[in-house]
């Protein structure tokens, strides 16, 4: 798989997933269709916007039509979950696209930083600012404390997977793979983490 194929996979990924996300948090909430839907656009194209910005691109998002698409693709599917489910609230429905949307985003994070001539370090930060950065805009916009700084094992899987592609791609992996692998890394460890109940110890 070509590096670019892996990144318009993972970044359609990440995208319809958080889409969903961000929508049912946002009718969580009892916000109106308009307050919804915002909010699903907000988590899904935060993230890539936070990512480009930093590099010193256009975000993609205004680009190219097909990340808004996909993004408006994910709110309807929302809408009709939330009308054929109603309370979402701790279902999978919502747990796992969440978990997906952090493995794919953290994995173009890292693309995108290792492509921009980033440090280990750079590369890194800019994996976990993309996998957390669209719902940590979403808590603030519901005045909420941002999942990242509250929840059990979410945004540490992230690092670890920004981690992993740096090793890939040091070892001469070409970046798709490295990216598949951190992408599969990431869910994998967020996952397990719900599971069993993980947690980061607190002060």
């Amino acid at each position: 798989m070509s590096d670019a194929v892996a990144f318009a996979l993972m970044n359609v990924i990440g995208l319809l997933a958080f889409a969903i996300v961000g929508s049912l948090k946002g009718a969580e909430a009892d916000l109106d269709l308009f307050g919804v839907a915002v909010l699903g656009i907000l988590t899904a194209l935060g993230g890539g916007t936070i990512r480009d910005t930093l590099v010193g691109q256009v975000p993609l998002a205004l680009r190219t039509t097909t990340d808004v698409l996909v993004v408006l693709l994910g709110v309807a599917l929302a809408l009709v979950l939330i009308r054929r489910f109603g309370d979402l609230r701790e279902h999978p429905l919502v747990v796992l696209p969440d978990a997906v949307g952090l493995a794919a985003f953290a994995a173009t994070g890292a693309s995108v930083g290792y492509e921009a001539g980033l440090t280990p370090f750079g590369i890194v930060v800019l994996a976990t600012l993309t996998a957390v950065g669209g719902g940590s805009l979403c808590d603030l916009l519901l005045t909420r404390v941002p999942v990242v700084l509250r929840e059990d094992f979410y945004a540490t899987p992230a690092v670890i997977g920004g981690v992993a592609f740096w090793l890939g791609v040091s070892v001469g992996l070409p970046a798709g793979i490295a990216m598949i692998g951190c992408a599969v890394l990431v869910l994998a460890l967020r996952l397990l983490a719900l599971r069993r109940g993980w947690r980061l110890p607190t002060v």
